[in-house]
């Protein structure tokens, strides 16, 4: 049987389909009508019959990683930044149209199953993985099953303040509602956004990281505070549930020198003598998520609450 999945993103679609051994045998991408609800079912739906025909298959599984959650009390759409799909009941109206199973999941959580299942942290007992991207969430598999919850809120790290804050730490206010959560400081939106306020100048995040590397010692300082902050936030995550690795993806997990700053600095927020956590960059890169949405579609990948 074949695996398909899809990564519903803010500004593209993905599917992928694997072979039961995890070979690509189709991947492309379409623009995400992001404002436009009926749109976006239109869309994967088309995505979804298009390869089916050409892989001339009607045996799969499919799976979905969605910027959002399923509520538990109603069975809709909740915590989505893509803002359409909130009181919506996605699943059904997929399987409607598609007249097949759909299993949904936050698209951290298919990170975080991805890289479980055979990438940065295969072989390992718990594995928390971070999206760092345009947001900023996570997602637990513990034993090779998504960790799940009776609010199907696992892993959303991004929601949660900056402990050991400073006075030059900014205080956004985020679309959830509240103010200084993490997604607002280390997301690529959130370091650009601090970076301003500390220089007064406006750059994307990539771009003080290349700057930095050049040599360029304001440049270097943006990224020395936002190491820190990284450290300061999975340095949290560490005393809360002392993880067996750490897996980032996203855009901003691309900065080279954050794997060798950042586990130097969380050593002095850890509670503990040493500190032995290895950080890693996700093996799959930017096909992490919708490989992640594959396998959640072919098995039954949750422990403790189930997101779909």
């Amino acid at each position: 049987m074949l695996q398909f999945g899809i990564d519903l993103g803010g500004t593209k679609t993905e599917i992928i389909v694997l072979d039961t051994q995890g070979n690509t045998l189709l991947r492309r991408r379409e623009a995400t009508p992001s404002h436009h609800y009926d749109a976006i079912v239109s869309t994967i739906t088309t995505m979804v019959n298009d390869a089916a025909s050409e892989l001339q298959t009607t045996d799969f599984t499919l799976g979905i990683g969605i910027p959002g959650a399923i509520s538990p009390a109603t069975g809709l759409i909740k915590n989505a930044n893509t803002t359409c799909l909130i009181g919506k009941d996605f699943q059904g109206d997929l399987q409607q149209r598609l007249q097949r199973p759909v299993r949904l999941a936050n698209d951290a959580d298919c990170l975080a199953l991805s890289e479980a299942s055979d990438g940065a942290g295969a072989g390992y007992a718990t594995v928390f993985a971070v999206i760092i991207g345009t947001g900023c969430g996570g997602g637990w598999v513990v034993n090779g099953r998504l960790l799940g919850g009776p609010n199907a809120i696992a892993g959303e790290w991004g929601h949660n303040p900056l402990m050991w804050r400073t006075a030059q730490d900014g205080e956004f206010s985020c679309y959830c509602g509240q103010k200084g959560c993490l997604e607002t400081l280390l997301s690529g939106t959130g370091m650009r956004r601090q970076a301003l306020l500390e220089t007064g100048i406006d750059r994307l995040a990539q771009d003080w990281a290349t700057l930095a590397e050049s040599g360029d010692a304001v440049a270097q300082q943006v990224l020395d505070h936002y190491y820190l902050r990284l450290a300061k936030a999975l340095a949290g995550v560490i005393n809360l549930m002392d993880p067996h690795v750490i897996v980032l993806g996203g855009g901003v997990s691309n900065m080279p020198g954050i794997y060798q700053a950042v586990p130097r600095l969380w050593g002095d927020y850890v509670f503990s003598d040493t500190v032995v956590t290895p950080l890693k960059k996700a093996r799959h890169g930017d096909s992490s998520g919708v490989r992640g949405a594959a396998w959640l579609g072919a098995s039954a990948t949750t422990t403790n609450g189930d997101p779909s």
